[in-house]
């Protein structure tokens, strides 16, 4: 993950949730007040969120110390101890939940993303991810998805082009799409068409498409659109494609399968935070 990026949508987070101050911990604890918390598995999963972890309390307070037992993608069982922070009291409290909101929801996709990848159980067909994110969180659930065995797909709509049914039918046809898109976009921009039928993937293949993506075909359509694209084009699947039929289009020869499920109906893993020491208990 980006560095300065982390530390600011860390920052606006604790602001969001602290705003001007910590009012019950802040009347309860006196500022030299230290003591330790453990974040523990309640369920076994991927862990993702090491450096959530790090860099947030480090944000709170630099005098924070943390450790991190598991590295991000690496499986854990219920009952682990996936982290030590130990620091002022104040400081832990006020930053426990954020941090704690992020670590479940990355891990919750890392889970699902192993599982999926697992289910395909594919040497050749990679799963990948969509733009079908939590605003704001991008970032995190797309790095939760690599940790979790998949793959990106764009991250916005900037760094890629991707030619849907609604931008062909304003253009007027693929090649017409196409034929823009090349006229202005420099030589590192790729292109990908999203099809339907065998024409589709004709007219895409002829304009120069990059990349050709069967929009919410059945396997068995997959595996006879595919043998019109040559070699030298990347072939994508999705559309109606879930955890429970995935292992139906293992033998259909695409290259990535894009999933939307991975990154919005995910279940947050469930991990606690528990005190494990205070000063008083010394």
């Amino acid at each position: 993950m980006n560095t300065i990026k982390l530390r600011s949508l860390l920052e606006k987070f604790f602001i969001e949730d602290i705003g001007e101050q910590d009012i019950t911990t802040d009347l309860i604890f006196a500022n030299d007040t230290k003591g330790e918390i453990v974040f523990l598995a309640k369920e076994a999963g991927v862990f993702c969120g090491e450096e959530i972890i790090k860099t947030g309390f480090q944000l709170l307070h630099a005098g924070i110390k943390t450790q991190v037992f598991v590295k991000d993608g690496q499986s854990f069982e219920i009952g682990q101890e996936l982290a030590h922070v130990s620091g002022k009291i104040s400081d832990l409290l006020k930053g426990e939940r954020v941090i704690l909101n992020l670590v479940q929801r990355m891990s919750g996709i890392a889970t699902l993303t192993r599982k999926t990848v697992d289910t395909l159980d594919s040497s050749h067909t990679k799963v990948c991810d969509t733009r079908k994110t939590t605003p704001g969180l991008r970032m995190f659930e797309k790095y939760a998805v690599r940790c979790g065995g998949g793959f990106n797909h764009r991250f916005g709509l900037y760094d890629g082009v991707m030619i849907k049914d609604n931008h062909i039918s304003f253009a007027g046809s693929i090649t017409k799409a196409v034929d823009a898109v090349r006229e202005k976009a420099g030589h590192m921009v790729k292109v990908e068409v999203e099809v339907e039928t065998a024409d589709q993937v004709m007219e895409a293949v002829n304009a120069g498409a990059d990349v050709i993506m069967f929009d919410n075909r059945t396997p068995e359509e997959i595996k006879e659109l595919i043998k019109l694209v040559p070699p030298s084009i990347i072939t994508e699947a999705s559309g109606g494609i879930q955890l429970a039929n995935i292992a139906d289009y293992r033998q259909t020869g695409v290259d990535y399968i894009s999933l939307g499920y991975l990154t919005h109906s995910y279940k947050a893993l469930d991990i606690s935070v528990k005190v494990r020491w205070n000063k008083g208990d010394e």
